[in-house]
């Protein structure tokens, strides 16, 4: 039979039971029992341990039959009971992690829980971590309040061991995760392939479309055939799209796609669509100095040159016919697909006035018309809408000498002309005034032959001779200095005025030149023939040379 142990032994027996601890260690407790603001804590010594609640990060983690792990700071307090601390037991076992995961280089999962300056604090086992802004995501982030509350899965970037700070970054695990996933992606998708995407941002050259798991730029130039000012106006943020893998640059990681490249190009048909010579409809898209825009369908426009808008009025610029958004009808003139250009015309779809001019008119007719202008050189006559024939200065009377159509004509006057020429070709009329009345120098040479005598108002004195009225709307003449009769005769204005009143022989009518030569002394040599003859002497002194001079 075994000897009972004594009481010594007893006591001996009874501490070897219990675990040995030293302060300064982590341990293991099991929370036994909550009194209020604390939770009684057995720690499998001979004691238990007060644990303040507010020591949990939640305090619904203060629950019996909870393990916790707490840090020893002694075996007895004043109270006799071990002095323990849970936030210490925290800080140590998620400052060894933390070491061990900036070594690794591994991620981490840590919980947002309020937003600070510059960033957000992090709940990493159990302590405060800083995520700048700038690290949340590959982009920035407008709004890091919708960050609270979630988990995240960062990676430890810089450890301030003295001044215990930990520094995170998601940013960086992303591209991590990112640059593997692209260059898987890069190694199985090639130029020409047909892939679906989600539109994941939008911006001004174009939008950011995710393909596996990767971002590929879908060009501003690349979305439609068409024009787009600005990618909004086809795409929206979320939208499931299907696209054409452009190009792949393994060496970058960057993929182009294209959205246009999926349908035809407008063009392609335009020959067969728009035959030349066909009227198509269009709305007037812009107006330019040279002519309008019009576009025909969405991606194909044709251009209305300003030489083609009429057949009869200048056109300077279109907005003198046309206005934006304006629906007209043209006629397709020429077409050149390889510049993607379309030639309109806008005066085709009505007839050329000036093609069945000849039809119409011919020369020597008598036309009435409405004089439109009046330049230096003549006067322009519309004879009907479109069709307009010039008077030149030297058409407009077959007297007086005009040296511009306002002394004859003005605008607006209603006249009837006669057609001097038609040149459809060039679409030129040429018209005359003077024409439709009887030519008064014709009308003398009928009367009158030269050798005949006349009378004349002397109307201008030059140096050379005296010019006279002969009457017949104006008709003029002209008598020589030499052929004046004056004794003593070195300037005419001296021996003649104006208003006086002659006699004159016609010494020639030369209706090509439309000149008239008078004489004065011809006209006393004929009264001295009609006298006894002088002495031959004498006759000899009177013969002189004759001299056609106009002056």
């Amino acid at each position: 039979m075994k000897k009972d142990m004594s009481t010594e032994e007893l006591k001996e027996a009874y501490e070897k039971s219990f675990r040995s601890f030293v302060p300064g260690e982590i341990v293991k407790g099991r929370i036994v029992k909550r009194i209020g603001a604390n939770v009684l804590v057995d720690l499998g010594i001979k004691s238990e341990a007060l644990l303040p609640v507010e020591e949990f990060r939640n305090p619904e983690e203060a629950q019996e039959g909870k393990e916790v792990m707490v840090f020893l700071e002694a075996l007895e307090d004043e109270n006799g009971m071990p002095a323990i601390s849970k936030r210490k037991a925290d800080f140590h076992l998620a400052w060894e992690t933390i070491k061990q995961k900036l070594e690794s280089g591994e991620g981490v999962k840590g919980r947002v829980y309020k937003k600070v300056k510059g960033g957000l604090t992090v709940d990493l086992f159990g302590l405060d971590a800083f995520l700048p802004g700038s690290q949340v995501d590959v982009r920035p982030v407008s709004d890091l309040d919708s960050y609270i509350g979630k988990e995240l899965e960062m990676k430890i970037v810089k450890v301030n061991w003295s001044k215990r700070n930990i520094v995170l970054s998601r940013r960086l695990l992303l591209e991590e995760k990112q640059k593997a996933l692209r260059e898987e992606v890069l190694s199985k998708i090639k130029a020409g392939d047909v892939v679906e995407g989600e539109v994941r941002n939008i911006t001004e050259f174009g939008a950011f479309v995710d393909i596996g798991g990767i971002d590929a730029l879908l060009h501003i130039t690349d979305i439609s055939w068409n024009k787009v000012v600005h990618p909004s106006e086809v795409l929206s943020c979320g939208q499931k799209i299907k696209v054409k893998v452009l190009t792949v640059d393994p060496s970058s990681g960057r993929i182009a796609v294209g959205l246009k490249q999926l349908v035809p190009h407008p063009w392609d048909m335009v020959e067969k669509k728009y035959p030349i010579g066909s009227r198509v409809k269009g709305r007037v898209t812009s107006l330019a100095e040279y002519g309008a825009f019009v576009e025909l369908e969405k991606g194909i426009e044709g251009l209305i040159h300003v030489s083609e808008m009429s057949w009869t009025k200048p056109i300077h610029h279109p907005a003198q016919i046309l206005k934006i958004d304006q629906m007209v009808e043209a006629v397709v003139l020429n077409i050149d697909k390889e510049n993607r250009r379309i030639s309109l015309g806008l005066k085709q779809t009505e007839p050329d006035p000036w093609s069945l001019v000849e039809e119409k008119y011919s020369v020597g007719q008598r036309v009435k018309g409405r004089v439109k202008s009046l330049k230096d050189f003549g006067a322009f006559v519309e004879i009907e809408e479109g069709i307009e024939g010039l008077i030149r200065n030297q058409d407009l009377s077959w007297t007086k000498r005009v040296t511009h159509p306002r002394e004859v004509l003005k605008k607006n006057q209603k006249i009837e002309a006669v057609i001097l020429n038609i040149d459809q070709e060039n679409r030129r009329i040429g018209l005359g005034l003077k024409q439709c009345k009887e030519d008064p120098l014709y009308r003398l040479s009928q009367e009158y032959k030269e050798g005949d005598k006349i009378k004349a108002r002397v109307v201008d004195l030059p140096s050379s001779g005296v010019v006279v009225e002969l009457g017949y709307g104006g008709l003029e003449g002209f008598v020589p200095l030499q052929e004046l009769a004056r004794k003593n005769l070195k300037r005419p204005k001296d021996r003649y005025s104006i208003g006086e009143e002659l006699e004159l022989i016609i010494r020639r009518i030369n209706l090509k030149t439309r000149k008239i030569v008078l004489s004065e002394r011809a006209l006393y040599k004929k009264k001295e023939e009609k006298t006894p003859q002088p002495a031959e002497k004498e006759r000899r002194k009177d013969k002189f040379p004759i001299k056609e001079h106009l002056g």
